[in-house]
């Protein structure tokens, strides 16, 4: 929109058991506990119709936690750095003309 820079806000760095979703679908096996993540999937891929977030988190600590979520999860935690995990982080960008 013009100008020599600009700040694009950030969403807020969360704790892995705070980030995502339980999902839920007909077709997910019971006993495991899977992460909704995008595209309707979860983060190890699953994609059942009718798939949605519940209304509560998953716990990559809990014992029914899905192994292939909780590493999808944890490699997606590593690549936040360490510098924008803090509260109302920002990035500033310079427009090159």
């Amino acid at each position: 929109m013009g100008g020599e820079w600009f700040e694009i806000p950030q969403p807020p760095y969360l704790p892995l058991g705070m980030r995502w979703e339980k999902a839920v679908a007909d077709g997910l096996a019971s006993g495991v506990s899977h992460a909704f993540g995008i595209f309707d999937k979860t983060l190890c891929g699953i994609q059942e119709a009718g798939m949605s977030p519940s209304d509560y988190g998953w716990l990559p600590e809990r014992e029914d936690a899905c192994g292939a979520c909780r590493e999808a999860a944890s490699v997606i935690d590593g690549r936040w750095p360490q510098a924008m995990r803090g509260e109302n982080m920002r990035v500033s960008v310079a427009r090159r003309l």
